[in-house]
């Protein structure tokens, strides 16, 4: 068996290059060697207060939800405008939610390409109120799903098969992980349908909601959790390849935290993205420092966001390159 099906992951996942706004309409290349038109961009301005908006290609450009808000879908026709053959094209934003010309205004964006084969679906269903089943396209079960409300003001949900669907974390905040059958029945996903309670934040009656479904690909993919140990010889996390994106969280009260290998720093001095508030990401050295690593990654700091000691974490991340290829051969880090 191939220790993975997927040698080239930038044709499913690519972080975006650093743009600065300019307020002008314009297109972000990706610029990998490969070229991938994505069907979810989630773009996050790097220097100031401002939203962190999440388009797909299910509900169309310019339409958007915040990842730091239980807000309501928005419409902005000068934000996201399309999402073409190799980035995704940019509206002259008056908003300041995706290329605001005065400062602050730098952004990253993460792009993924949904495929069965790389283990992503987006899903957009209407809620009825009962417990009920809903398809997905997978055709395998998912590990990680994200769901946000897009007609009224609701938390984002999240939840995975490390933690188990008996229990969900709120992606707009810090709340700790909680046990709760609401959202998803106490009942694990399939190879084809994931369960809803009745819960008002994933299926009330009438509500129209947007699911982020991923499932782990050996080589690409890889969700689960670990345990914090403190310090600066920080826990390493075996995901099976070079990690191009992380996105984390405590089970307890912290941020989700994301790091990223665009963004200056990785390495020794590592720039993150507290995703479910509106802040200036943040760089340090030491505390919060992660290495990306040909085979996962390891935290080189104490920082509680994201190596507290004896402290549980969750955690999702998506491949620059895999470990070995389905050649047999060996892939190097930086």
């Amino acid at each position: 068996m191939a220790y993975t099906t997927i040698d080239d992951s930038e044709a499913y996942f690519q972080t975006a290059p650093l743009w600065t706004g300019n307020g002008s309409t314009r297109s972000i290349t990706l610029g990998g060697e490969t070229d991938m038109q994505p069907d979810l961009v989630w773009i996050y301005n790097r220097g100031g207060t401002y939203a962190s908006p999440v388009f797909d290609a299910v509900r169309t450009a310019t339409k958007f939800v915040e990842s730091i808000s239980t807000g309501a879908e928005n419409t902005e026709a000068d934000s996201l405008t399309g999402f073409n053959s190799d980035g995704f094209a940019l509206g002259a934003d008056s908003n300041s939610y995706v290329n605001r010309s005065s400062s602050p205004n730098t952004y990253v964006g993460w792009c993924w390409k949904e495929s069965a084969t790389a283990g992503f679906d987006i899903v957009s269903y209407t809620g009825d109120g009962s417990v009920r089943t809903i398809a997905h396209s997978l055709s395998a079960v998912p590990n990680f799903v994200m769901i946000k409300c897009r007609s009224d003001a609701r938390s984002w949900v999240v939840t995975n098969t490390a933690k188990g669907f008996t229990g969900r974390a709120f992606l707009d905040d810090t709340d700790a992980w909680e046990a709760n059958s609401g959202e998803f029945n106490d009942t694990a996903p399939t190879s084809s349908v994931f369960t809803l309670g009745a819960d008002y934040r994933t299926n009330k009656d009438s509500e129209t909601y947007i699911a982020y479904l991923f499932r782990n690909v050996q080589g690409f993919s890889k969700t689960g959790t670990y345990v914090g140990n403190g310090n600066a010889d920080g826990t390493f996390v075996y995901t099976g390849f070079l990690p191009a994106y992380i996105l984390l969280k405590s089970t307890g009260d912290n941020d989700w935290v994301c790091f990223d290998n665009k963004r200056p720093g990785y390495n020794g001095t590592s720039e993150r993205a507290r995703v479910n508030q509106a802040n200036t990401a943040l760089t340090s050295t030491g505390e919060y420092s992660v290495d990306h690593v040909s085979n996962g990654f390891k935290f080189r700091g104490s920082g509680g966001g994201t190596n507290e000691n004896g402290t549980t974490f969750m955690y999702i991340a998506f491949a620059e390159a895999p470990f070995v290829n389905s050649e047999g051969v060996p892939c190097n880090a930086r």
